[in-house]
């Protein structure tokens, strides 16, 4: 196995300078660093990555705490952060907390265990007490919440915005009577979304009815059990807008099953833009959450942390991506 002393020898420099370049404890000469690696590649030489950690203290980890392991919306995000991470040196670490504070709780205490060097939140319902009180031990970098720590920093999209705007389409091509499937009520981001949809209408002077606001919890299930109870109710209504596209999934499901047609009949509207719903029957116009360009925000965020460097995180912007699930009223 080719060691240290080894590289050392075919470069010209001593170990202790190999070392120093490897661990990146100190600066070394552009000539030297040339020639470093230079030998690294001719010899194949793999440094002892534990050995290292341990004199170093780093992990050379990440910690990441999503809410799912399978869904689109945190893959994208995912995919994002480790893009972010290339070439760093870091890896991630994933852990999954199911929507549960207290499992989200246990999951980032293995992580320190395990000696990350930095946190990554994706989501979850631990209160933003709680993650500045966790960031005394790790820097933590969060989504979907504001927060201004001196370890601890996090940005939320405009949800209330991407809501408006959803909304606003949909009255500009002739609808009044709009229904609104709703995510958790205790969810920041479900809060805005319903804000939004109810503010937009009042802009237009158009009466906002209880009867067409439904309760979701982000889930395809709750999406098709909305429009089913929306359609026994008996009200009218010529479009929907799903506060997530799970749910506008589902909703689509409820009204193939009772032959009404998109968007002939009804106009439907979601929130994400997962990969996916540009090939759902028909393509769904949807509020884009540009997740994998969040990922990157937050992977490159952390690694400015860790390095004890300025924040220069670039909070994406929402939009509203139009296909052909929306139709003009006569």
């Amino acid at each position: 196995m080719v060691t240290v002393h080894e590289v050392a020898r075919v470069a010209g420099v001593s170990a202790a300078t190999v070392s120093r370049y490897l661990n990146g404890t100190a600066k070394v000469s552009e000539d030297k660093r040339k020639a470093i690696e230079s030998v690294i590649g001719q010899l194949n030489y793999k440094p002892n990555v534990l050995a290292q950690n341990l004199k170093t203290g780093s992990s050379r980890t990440i910690g990441l705490l999503t809410q799912s392991l399978i869904s689109g919306y945190f893959a994208d995000a995912m995919a994002g952060i480790d893009d972010a991470l290339q070439g760093t040196g870091y890896a991630p670490l994933i852990v999954s907390g199911h929507w549960h504070a207290d499992e989200e709780a246990e999951r980032i205490e293995l992580l320190i265990a395990r000696r990350v060097d930095g946190l990554v939140i994706l989501s979850g319902n631990l209160t933003d007490e709680q993650i500045l009180d966790l960031s005394r031990r790790v820097p933590i970098v969060a989504f979907g919440r504001t927060l201004h720590g001196e370890r601890a920093y996090g940005f939320r999209l405009d949800n209330y915005r991407g809501a408006c705007e959803a909304v606003e389409h949909l009255v500009q091509h002739g609808h009044r009577d709009i229904a609104f499937i709703a995510g958790p009520a205790d969810h920041l981001d479900a809060q805005a979304r319903l804000a939004g949809y109810r503010d937009t209408l009042a802009r237009h002077s158009i009466e906002e009815r209880a009867a067409l606001v439904l309760d979701g919890d982000f889930l395809e299930s709750s999406g098709q059990a909305a429009v089913e109870q929306l359609l026994a109710s008996g009200q009218r209504f010529t479009a929907l807008f799903a506060a997530n596209d799970l749910m506008a999934y589902g909703a689509r499901l409820a009204m193939y099953r009772r032959g009404i047609r998109v968007p002939e009949d009804v106009s439907v509207i979601g929130f994400d833009d997962l990969h996916s719903s540009m090939y759902t029957t028909p393509p769904l116009t949807t509020v884009r959450q540009p997740l994998f360009d969040v990922g990157q925000s937050l992977g490159r965020a952390i690694l400015n942390m860790i390095a004890q460097e300025p924040l220069a995180a670039e909070v994406p912007e929402l939009s509203l991506v139009v296909r052909e699930s929306v139709r003009r009223l006569d």
